[in-house]
């Protein structure tokens, strides 16, 4: 029998720790071995993952991973940033989270771009204040190194509307020289500007106040007047107030442009108005009270084909003018046969006839669509404003319109220069009685003409269902001015309804902002009616046996 020992505690609480001490030691390589492992000392979380973060947490977590992925450099990163600031960034509860981004009515993968439109629990991801703030910066760091000088443009004046500090002007002096845009070239220009003639010595501010008298930036003129008014040198004073009377002179030339700009492109609307109405009043005559209706049909043509094919938005425009030319032409030629035909030589008739005309037109779409009126959507090609400097922006639908309405009118002198057709309407406008002894088919050729004039007003519907809702009174704004057009212009001439369509336009736009809409309408008329009274054939009056008629 083998004798047992019994420990005491002393030598019982000796072994225990020796025991722990023994496994310390054999643990200790392995738990070195693992921080030394080089997967283990260089693991970061990649942009995805740091992406499927920014739902989680609390708001100064958001903010730590906004920070982690403002270092990575990764093109997605501007549009997620972007759609953070204005609330479009989505994401649901799943585990990882799917991310998606906002645009109207569709939703797409932040993170690979996939269609995600129709998914369900998805829930905007909340940023305070500060954080957008703060984002703001980081896009307009990243839009600074974009290739779309665009968004380059934006980014400077980012900086300016915020303030330049040191590291902002040490940011964008770093990249100046290698900018090849002009326009992003002078922006800089003003925002380096700005910081000198806040933090630089007096000659550096001097050279700041003549470089801000070239700028158009609001915060330019503003600095420039604090300078002005408060500056304690003279100089200096003397200096920002001439830069500011420089700027004042440049930003009312390209006031003086916008507003030549707007008038051409109301003018081009009261083309594409009035170049039909040119044709049936000048060419045959007829006094057509029902021509702004014409127009309307034109306009609910375009609405009708958005709703018929509602995913051919982009294209709507594009299919809209065919069948706006097609449909208003038929109507216009059941017009003439049906109506007009009866009445010619009888201009008060047609006058009387054609106003009944217009008021069953008129109850016949607010019969079928209803009295309301109905909102036609435009393509995005066709949308935004094209940013001039910052002073001068022009809005890309009217711009779109000025050359539509001159591209109607030469693709009509084509017509009536180059082609058969054109030679009949004239030779039966000249003499009708000559015209049928040669072969000409009067009655046929008074159809077709009609059913231009009509066909070219729908057109002109369609562009303005691009700048005001269609309804069943759209006609009637359009029908007075219409005929104001083709008076001034000259009876039956084309090139007299352009010109006399550009000069109403001018006059019109440059005496609104004085005299008010309606009293400018007002004063125009009475132009008008003095100008007819020294010349009652118009600018461009006809000439031969038509004008003796």
């Amino acid at each position: 029998m083998i004798p047992t020992c019994r420990l005491t505690p002393r030598h019982a609480v000796q072994q225990w720790l020796s025991r722990l001490l023994l496994l310390c030691l054999c643990s200790l390589p392995l738990h070195v071995s693992a921080q030394e492992t080089p997967e283990a000392a260089t693991a970061q979380p990649t942009f995805d993952e740091l992406v499927r973060q920014l739902p989680t947490g609390n708001l100064r977590q958001r903010a730590t991973t906004v920070e982690q992925l403002a270092s990575q450099q990764d093109e997605r990163l501007a549009d997620i940033f972007t759609a953070l600031i204005a609330g479009d960034l989505l994401a649901n509860k799943d585990k990882p989270p799917v991310v998606a981004i906002r645009s109207g009515d569709t939703l797409t993968d932040a993170l690979n771009g996939t269609d995600l439109t129709g998914t369900s629990g998805l829930r905007r991801i909340p940023v305070n204040n500060s954080l957008r703030t703060q984002l703001r910066g980081m896009v307009a760091q990243l839009n600074l190194s974009h290739p779309d000088s665009d968004k380059r443009y934006a980014a400077v004046q980012r900086f300016i509307r915020d303030g330049v500090d040191a590291e902002t002007a040490a940011l964008l002096t770093q990249h100046q020289p290698n900018e090849e845009s002009g326009r992003v070239n002078d922006a800089i220009d003003a925002a380096l500007a700005l910081f000198a003639l806040q933090d630089g010595n007096r000659d550096a501010r001097l050279v700041a106040i003549d470089t801000l008298s070239g700028s158009l930036e609001q915060e330019a003129r503003n600095a420039l007047r604090s300078v002005a008014e408060n500056d304690e040198d003279a100089e200096l004073r003397a200096a920002a107030a001439k830069a500011i009377d420089s700027i004042q002179g440049r930003i009312s030339f390209y006031r003086f442009i916008e507003n030549v700009f707007f008038g051409l492109s109301l003018g081009s609307i009261l083309l594409l108005a009035a170049i039909g109405l040119a044709i049936t009043f000048g060419v045959m005559g007829v006094i057509n009270m029902a021509h702004g209706e014409l127009i309307m049909i034109g306009a609910y043509t375009t609405w009708g084909i958005q709703v018929l094919f509602p995913d051919l938005i982009e294209w709507s425009l594009l299919i809209a003018i065919p069948a706006a030319f097609l449909i208003t032409a038929l109507v216009g030629i059941a017009i003439e046969r049906g109506v007009i035909r009866f009445l010619y030589g009888r201009p008060l008739e047609t006058l009387l006839a054609t106003f009944g005309l217009s008021l069953v037109l008129q109850q016949a779409v607010r019969t079928l669509f209803s009295p309301l009126n109905r909102s036609v959507s435009s393509p995005e090609w066709i949308s935004g404003t094209l940013s001039i400097n910052p002073v001068l922006s022009i809005t890309y639908t009217r711009l779109y319109i000025l050359l539509f309405g001159l591209a109607v009118f030469f693709a009509l002198m084509l017509v009536m220069k180059r082609t058969s057709l054109g030679l009949k309407v004239r030779a039966v406008s000249q003499n009708r009685a000559m015209a049928r002894a040669v072969g000409v088919r009067s009655n046929w050729i008074d159809a077709l003409t009609f059913g231009l004039g009509s066909g070219i007003a729908g057109v002109a519907g369609v562009a303005l269902s691009q700048i005001t809702n269609v309804g069943p009174n759209l006609g009637q704004a359009y029908i007075i001015d219409s005929f104001m057009v083709v008076v001034f212009g000259g009876v039956g001439n084309l090139w007299g309804t352009l010109v006399s369509a550009m000069s109403l336009g001018l006059i019109n736009n440059f005496l609104e902002p004085w005299a008010g809409a309606m009293l400018a309408k007002v004063l125009v008329l009475i132009m008008l009616i003095l100008f007819i009274q020294k010349k009652p054939k118009g600018l461009f009056p006809q000439k031969g046996r038509a004008a003796a008629d």
